[in-house]
């Protein structure tokens, strides 16, 4: 995917003006979002509505899951799902120094609205309640949470692309997605220890929202090749686009190299979510985004098999869960 800006930080968006707004606040938001998505790829969102207390439980939820024996772990091992959810053993996806949890959304009504789960639910791998209380209830609430967010991203997204802010809500109502916890030790010279944290990579999704700890390790490359340091910001989530959206927009936004690399002497915390279109979803060229100066770049895709395709990449013949890294 294309490498945009010169930027030398991540911008941030208060998300207040779009989600309570009035249509001059609305206006505002559009303006930071078509920078953010543009030039840069990723950005900080604050006040996005998901609750502090959901986020620390969901941190709790990681952190007693990663201290478990290695011997307990490698009972959820994502080989033993029918879709590849579960256990990634550190080093397990291409030798990086990490170690992961993977689920996938399942059917739910959330907020007297129902909501559509992965066609992968069938193979999440849920730990005991015995071993681990409140597990399964601390991912699930964060997860519904993001959901609904990512309804309002999709929505922020059209409008900053000069479309109905409902554009794309035919095309992401059943999405694939996938919420990771994540795990990553310290290390001292990654040059001579030949791997890192999570390796170069741009999401294949249409966006990722992460929740980060307060230990350093995200960087996202600007044009120049440099690589920026995205620490984290108290009550915010860095948003990223993937290479769905940036094929829909013809390139007009930005999926940028990231890469995590963990100097801190501290372990490190991630929790990201994968968010992309429906499986059936055709991603083509949007009108708003092809003229004379911009021809179209990609051919169609479908949704579904673009994943399938990045997993397999990724995992070999394990198709249906994982994602990229953050």
């Amino acid at each position: 995917m294309q490498q945009h800006g010169s930027f030398d930080h991540v911008p941030v968006i208060d998300f207040h003006g779009m989600l309570h707004g009035d249509t001059a606040a609305k206006k505002d938001n559009e303006r930071a979002f078509r920078y953010a998505c543009t030039e840069v790829g990723f950005f900080y969102l604050t006040n996005h509505g998901v609750s502090e207390d959901l986020t620390e439980k969901a941190f709790a939820a990681a952190h007693g899951f990663f201290a478990l024996p290695q011997a307990a772990k490698m009972q959820w091992h994502l080989a033993l799902s029918e879709h590849a959810c579960g256990y990634v053993p550190m080093r397990g996806e291409d030798g990086a120094l990490h170690e992961a949890f993977d689920i996938v959304a399942e059917d739910k009504m959330i907020e007297s609205d129902f909501f559509f789960g992965d066609f992968r639910q069938g193979g999440n791998l849920w730990p005991s309640s015995e071993g681990l209380p409140g597990f399964r209830e601390a991912l699930t609430q964060y997860s519904d949470a993001l959901r609904l967010l990512t309804r309002r991203l999709f929505g922020a997204f059209a409008s900053t692309l000069d479309l109905p802010e409902d554009h794309f809500a035919p095309m992401t109502d059943k999405p694939i997605s996938l919420l990771r916890i994540l795990h990553y030790p310290s290390q001292v010279n990654p040059a001579a220890d030949g791997y890192i944290g999570g390796s170069a990579h741009t999401d294949h999704e249409c966006f990722t929202i992460l929740c980060q700890d307060g230990v350093a390790g995200l960087q996202v490359r600007n044009q120049q090749r440099e690589w920026v340091s995205v620490p984290r910001i108290p009550n915010s989530f860095v948003v990223n686009i993937g290479d769905q959206m940036a094929r829909w927009s013809n390139d007009r936004f930005a999926s940028s190299l990231h890469r995590v690399i963990n100097l801190s002497g501290r372990e490190r915390y991630s929790i990201p979510f994968f968010v992309g279109a429906n499986g059936d979803a055709v991603i083509e060229a949007l009108p708003s985004c092809v003229d004379e100066q911009h021809p179209i770049k990609y051919s169609p895709i479908v949704a579904g098999d673009y994943v399938l395709e990045q997993i397999r990449k990724g995992y070999g013949d394990r198709t249906g869960g994982g994602s990229t890294i953050t």
